[in-house]
């Protein structure tokens, strides 16, 4: 472990945040984006995410997005926002954790737990930026996925 965290969950938080900048880049719901990607490219970038963080996220993100072959869509949260708009960065810890929540509750793989997390009810509730619930606690965010209700 280097840092506060370990790599894995280093790791993970980038791949999370790459996608949520894809995502932003190419206005696309988080869930197109990830079932665009597929479990295979995500787990290049996550297993890579080290040497991608190294680089420039948009350079990877182009590169990602032209493989991946993801087309301008119409879903635009960042426009759509009154309020101070959370960085891709700050949305990908919010992913990150929701992610770990569900490989430690479910027993699935990463790329297993990612398409999970983007492709349920919740991550609509997390790139809604003029709500509150993207920045509640984290076990908050992952207990309305568990038993899919928000209290």
């Amino acid at each position: 472990m280097t840092g506060r965290e370990t790599k894995e969950s280093n790791d993970l938080f980038f791949t999370c945040s790459l996608i949520d900048y894809i995502a932003r880049k190419t206005k696309n719901r988080r869930k197109d984006v990830v079932n665009a990607l597929g479990p295979a490219r995500i787990r290049k970038i996550y297993d890579l995410a080290d040497v991608y963080h190294s680089d420039n996220i948009d350079r990877v993100s182009e590169d990602f997005i032209a493989e991946a072959s993801i087309q301008e869509g119409d879903f635009d949260n960042v426009e759509a926002c009154r309020y101070a708009i959370p960085s891709h960065w700050d949305i990908g810890k919010v992913y990150k954790r929701l992610v770990l929540g569900i490989m430690d509750a479910e027993k699935v793989s990463v790329e297993e737990a990612i398409r999970r997390a983007y492709n349920s009810f919740v991550s609509e509730k997390i790139d809604d930026y003029n709500s509150s619930f993207y920045y509640d606690a984290p076990q908050n965010i992952l207990n309305a996925y568990i038993y899919q209700e928000i209290e």
